[in-house]
């Protein structure tokens, strides 16, 4: 059974950064893309960033450009999103996702993620 728990949520001013981990099991983790998605309350779930399999490629959505970053070790079988220069407009529930396709490449299209993960919320105030 497999298994993406995500940790490192909260609550942080504007400007302020936080680290999201997302744990993975049943898996052979490190033959897999993961990615990132986030969806604010009445609006679609969007795409934050993704990591392929061997952890060379990072692809990001317009909002996380140059303040988001996306890793993976691989020995820990867990991905991570480094979220930095927070914004009020970042407040969503963040879910981390593997890939469908092993050995694939960093993915932005939630059609290609099998596995999700049950999300955790950040919140950040003005």
């Amino acid at each position: 059974q497999v298994q993406l728990v995500e940790s490192g949520g909260g609550s942080v001013q504007a400007g302020g950064s936080l680290r999201l981990s997302c744990a993975a099991s049943g898996l052979t983790f490190s033959s897999y893309g993961m990615g990132w998605f986030r969806q604010a309350p009445g609006k679609e779930r969007e795409f934050v960033g993704s990591i392929s399999w061997r952890g060379g490629t990072t692809r990001y959505g317009d909002s996380a450009k140059g303040r988001f970053t996306v890793s993976r070790d691989n020995a820990k079988n867990t991905v991570y999103l480094q979220m930095n220069s927070l914004k009020p407009e970042d407040t969503a529930v963040y879910y981390c996702a593997s890939a469908t396709a092993s050995y694939g490449g960093a993915t932005t299209t939630q059609g290609q993620y099998r596995y999700w993960g049950q999300g955790t919320q950040v919140t950040v105030s003005s």
